[in-house]
């Protein structure tokens, strides 16, 4: 009776490994989604830090995988603020050595009396991160469990990843500022003694007394920040009355980092995942202000731009973390 059940048992043996292995292949597949025996092509779509995106994703082997795609930043505003100040500056109009005066009030004063616009003491300032960036992402997946990769890319995108501009309820008040220092860079120079205050209109004049008035009380601007050296930065409106800075960093920007993915249906075509790294910006971020003065080197930076510029100055890369959703095509 042995050998009959042993003969059964060979007979059946092959059939049952044959009938085995297909459950095994679909529970791998469905537990793996990173296994390249079909070359599976996912189109995905992602969101988070880097803002969204779509790309696509193909394995090469079994523990690599490349993906390619955009990101996109969309743009949003983020409250900022700096307060208005007096101040004196060289006579060769030197932009970021100022010294402040302490005659807010009276300049205040004089600027209604000109220009019939009462100045706010705080300029109020809208800034817009923005950016795009192409991506090419390799997934290693070395390790038996093919939910974890680490991954190694670069982004590629506009140097520049963000703006700030006053906000449009501030326009009085900077070109009621811009008529001002108008008036006082004339008196300053001392061309009031013999050039019409207007060129080409030869009645008009600046008198002596309003020339050392504007003298004494000197200009003013926005108090943005203090040098190394410890003067403070007091920033002018551009001719158009505006107050501007734009952040710039890199075009290429390496990535590292890692993640996770696992397939999230039956069908194994749907799979969620998320990636966590860091873009390397190539060092701290430049904010050049519309006067070409670079922020970062500035010792202090005032109000919640400088928390902002803190935090990147300490970091000198950007923390990215971004959860994405993927369809295999095939």
């Amino acid at each position: 009776m042995k050998y009959p059940f042993i003969a059964a048992a060979a007979l059946l043996l092959p059939t049952t490994l044959s009938a085995h292995n297909p459950n095994e292949a679909e529970t791998s597949r469905y537990y793996t989604p990173y296994l390249a025996e079909n070359h599976r092509l996912d189109i995905g779509v992602s969101g988070g830090s880097t803002g969204i995106g779509i790309d696509a994703s193909s394995n090469v082997t079994d523990w690599l995988r490349v993906r390619v795609g955009v990101d996109y930043m969309p743009d949003f505003t983020m409250p900022l603020s700096f307060s208005v100040s007096s101040y004196t500056e060289p006579a060769d109009g030197t932009p970021g050595e100022a010294v402040p005066s302490g005659n807010l009030d009276k300049m205040k004063d004089l600027m209604l009396g000109l220009t019939n616009v009462e100045v706010d003491d705080v300029v109020k300032m809208d800034g817009h991160p923005s950016f795009w960036n192409l991506k090419l992402m390799l997934d290693f997946a070395p390790w038996q469990n093919k939910h974890w990769h680490v991954t190694a890319g670069v982004y590629y995108g506009g140097s520049r990843i963000g703006k700030a501009v006053n906000s449009i309820e501030e326009m009085p008040s900077l070109l009621a500022v811009n008529m001002y220092n108008h008036f006082y860079d004339f008196a300053a120079s001392g061309r009031w003694f013999d050039e019409p205050l207007i060129p080409g209109y030869d009645d008009y004049y600046m008198s002596q007394e309003m020339a050392e008035k504007f003298i004494n009380h000197g200009a003013v601007g926005i108090n943005v920040g203090t040098f190394k050296d410890g003067n403070s930065y007091v920033m002018r409106p551009g001719k158009d009355g505006l107050v501007r800075a734009n952040c710039y960093v890199n075009r290429w920007r390496p990535y590292l980092g890692f993640g996770y993915c696992n397939v999230i249906d039956r069908s194994g075509r749907w799979t969620f995942g998320f990636d966590a790294g860091v873009m390397m910006w190539g060092g701290s971020p430049k904010v050049i202000t519309h006067e070409g003065v670079d922020l970062s080197q500035l010792q202090t930076v005032r109000g919640k731009l400088g928390d902002y510029m803190d935090i990147v100055n300490t970091f000198k890369v950007f923390p990215s973390v971004n959860f994405r959703l993927a369809y295999s095509i095939f």
